[in-house]
């Protein structure tokens, strides 16, 4: 339990300090962020916003990660290494998207194809370690190895796990439309993810994950790093995450759900990503068959907005369906735990 302050502690205090720092060097050197012209006519007001911020996120979770093992008792696993090494590896690819736009000064960055390519390095590298290296289960998962315990093989389960982490950091990548909605999204689906590590990690016989302590610190690093974070981005945000931060969010949950055995309990814990992504792709799918959109502007966080929602209750109301999505996603994980005697094998009851 130290392990997991220390851990939200040291990176939540990087993220709020570097944060702060990071801003005026930023708009020093021109940092900012270009805004799409066919967005909602509020958000035209942002550009020229400081981006790239969140690399400060991403440095207080690695350093909240190393600093909360200088405790004897907590060790370097190779779940958390391969998992902090696959973060550094998107925000890298992110980084230099961010960097594209703002030097050329429009919202485009990286070719979907060179983007793709980085993003699929990264998720490739961290699936053969994962299975090869970290010994993560190969078996399909809800709430555990042996549910529903579908066995994909090594193969199968790296193709699984390459396409889980894509479409989750692409994921976010498109939630991140409005101030402090990745972020404070980010916060709560880490939470839950140190909840499910911490109790996989004082529950082996029935959860059997290898690393689930060292995983629910990476959680709890990546959870101090958006808050630190989300108190420059809250609106009226002060500094932007960009691809950096978002796709480091989305390849870190993604790493998370899968090397905890809980790679369907996803599609709750990241349920607003599901959504975002969804209305994207019904409005593509409808605009190019029918020439009709079914929402003003997708994601659908625009739709509201142009429905004449302000910024900030669109947020807030996201936060808490967000919110209840994850608290659904824990009563599953907690009823299965029950459901396999669990209150027994670990002796919470006689």
């Amino acid at each position: 339990m130290i392990s997991l302050l220390l851990a939200s502690t040291v990176s939540m205090s990087v993220s709020l300090v570097g944060t702060r720092w990071l801003i005026p060097w930023l708009q020093a050197h021109g940092v900012g962020q270009p805004i799409r012209i066919d967005g909602p006519e509020g958000h035209r007001t942002k550009a020229g916003t400081p981006t790239m911020g969140g690399i400060t996120l991403v440095i207080g979770a690695v350093a909240g990660y190393a600093v909360s093992h200088i405790r004897s008792e907590t060790i370097f696993t190779n779940s958390g290494i391969a998992l902090i090494l696959a973060i550094i590896g998107a925000a890298a690819v992110g980084l230099i998207d961010d960097y594209l736009k703002v030097s050329q000064v429009r919202n485009l960055g990286l070719n979907k194809k060179a983007k793709m390519i980085g993003l699929l390095t990264v998720a490739l590298g961290f699936s053969v370690l994962a299975v090869t290296w970290a010994n993560a289960s190969t078996t399909l998962s809800f709430t555990r190895f042996d549910s529903p315990g579908w066995d994909l093989g090594q193969v199968g389960w790296v193709v699984w796990s390459v396409f889980v982490i894509l479409s989750m950091a692409n994921a976010v990548n498109l939630t991140d439309g409005l101030d402090g909605l990745a972020a404070g999204s980010g916060a709560l689906g880490f939470t839950a993810f140190v909840v499910i590590g911490f109790w996989t990690f004082r529950n082996p016989d029935i959860y059997q994950v290898s690393h689930g302590l060292d995983l629910a610190i990476v959680a709890a690093a990546m959870a101090g790093g958006c808050v630190g974070f989300l108190w420059w981005n809250a609106p009226p945000a002060r500094v932007f995450m960009g691809d950096t931060g978002s796709l480091a969010i989305g390849t870190a949950m993604a790493g998370l759900a899968l090397l905890l055995d809980t790679h369907l309990l996803l599609l709750l814990i990241g349920g607003l990503y599901f959504v975002e992504t969804v209305s994207v792709v019904l409005q593509v799918v409808s605009f190019k068959s029918t020439g009709r959109r079914i929402f003003r502007m997708a994601p659908i966080h625009h739709h509201f907005e142009l429905g004449g929602w302000p910024e900030t209750t669109v947020l807030i109301r996201f936060w808490i369906i967000n919110g209840l999505l994850i608290m659904l996603a824990l009563g599953m994980f907690y009823a299965d735990f029950i459901g396999v005697g669990g209150l027994e094998t670990s002796g919470l009851i006689p």
